[in-house]
């Protein structure tokens, strides 16, 4: 049965996000999807648009067992096979629906280690800063699960969420990255939380759907050896994986120099993968009030309006504070009142109380909170 929604995502995808011209080529990929409706959509649409469109449909199955048995070469030619490919390509739309989000959990470390730094890295350092990209997950039984909803309800949830108003939100958003460019220092208060850094003269970015579906957040990074103090996370990660929780950093001087989880000795090991993995890359706040709880996915979960993620390692090219890394890894806390509460404070003014903007310029971040 042909579904409207399946269209107007395409099309926001396609225009939107990507701004997809005449000529352009685009890579779109598909994993584990329940069922193609929405590559066919993207291809056809893309088709008339004068476009280009190349597929690839993956099983994040068949990737588990091709990482478990990568050498360094294995992974160094698919890494430039895949850069090949992504190196003549204008766009990429990467969508995921992964009926197991835990699939590569028995994938060692050493060998996700060579995929990061010979697959992924390779690729994305084309990716990210060369072509117009957008990545988003794909509604299907699992994911209504890990957001606790039926998988009617959740479909509901999803198109709606990811088909916001995203003009209305680049506007509601201006006002605070005017703030968070005129600000030095940042201090964060929350239980267990006590963290201060510097975002001086770093760029601020406002995300509106151009790279994320769902969006809704503004990101910066912090000056890379400003951050000191302890963070205490409230949100349980799914990376690489595995699910991480009550993950607790310490930081001198910019670097995590104790990390805790329930999984710690698994953590310090993602976090020794390279020296900037211990350094953090982006700071950002989350702005999306449709999306209210975790469901274990970073797309959704760093968006949470009244949430903030700090984020440890690569940093991206358009706020840059220089830290490289294989890894990037969104970790979010929420400071609503209904998650422990919380206080945000820019050069010494209050700008955020339990997930509620202060100022009167950002009151509009509050709507539906």
């Amino acid at each position: 049965m042909h579904d409207p929604r399946i269209d107007k995502l395409a099309n926001l995808l396609l225009d939107h996000s990507c701004e997809l011209k005449s000529g352009e080529k685009v890579l779109i990929e598909g994993f584990d999807l329940p069922e193609h409706n929405l590559l066919c959509a993207l291809v056809e649409g893309a088709a008339k648009r004068g476009a280009i469109p190349v597929v690839e449909v993956k099983s994040v199955e068949v990737q588990r067992s091709l990482y478990r048995a990568a050498t360094e070469l294995s992974m160094q030619l698919c890494g430039a096979i895949e850069r090949s490919r992504m190196e003549q390509m204008q766009a990429y739309i990467g969508i995921r629906g992964a009926a197991n989000s835990s699939q590569l959990a028995d994938v060692p470390s050493e060998q996700m280690d060579l995929y990061q730094k010979n697959w992924l890295r390779v690729v994305n350092e084309y990716r990210v800063p060369k072509t117009k990209w957008v990545v988003l997950r794909y509604p299907n039984d699992s994911f209504a699960q890990a957001a606790n909803m039926s998988t009617a309800a959740f479909e509901d949830f999803f198109f709606d969420v990811c088909t916001a108003d995203y003009a209305a939100m680049r506007k509601a958003q201006e006002p605070l990255v005017a703030l968070m460019e005129a600000t030095n220092r940042v201090r964060i208060v929350s239980p267990g939380t006590e963290l201060e850094f510097s975002i001086k003269d770093i760029p601020v970015i406002s995300c509106f759907g151009d790279r994320n579906i769902p969006d809704g957040e503004v990101f910066t990074a912090p000056v890379r050896d400003s951050i000191n103090g302890v963070i205490r996370f409230n949100t349980p990660s799914r990376y690489q994986g595995t699910v991480y929780e009550n993950i607790e950093f310490k930081f001198k001087n910019g670097q995590i120099v104790s990390a805790t989880a329930n999984e710690t000795e698994k953590i310090n090991t993602l976090l020794d993968s390279d020296e900037g993995a211990r350094y953090c890359g982006e700071w950002s706040l989350g702005t999306n009030n449709r999306v209210r709880h975790p469901m274990l996915d970073t797309l959704f979960d760093e968006k949470i309006g009244g949430s903030f993620h700090l984020t440890p390692g690569q940093a991206y090219e358009e706020a840059d504070n220089s830290n490289r890394s294989c890894i990037h890894w969104d970790l979010v806390l929420i400071q609503r009142e209904d998650y422990g509460g919380g206080e945000i404070w820019f050069d010494g003014e209050l700008v955020r109380k339990d997930g509620r903007f202060i100022p009167e310029s950002l009151q509009g971040l509050n709507e539906g909170l």
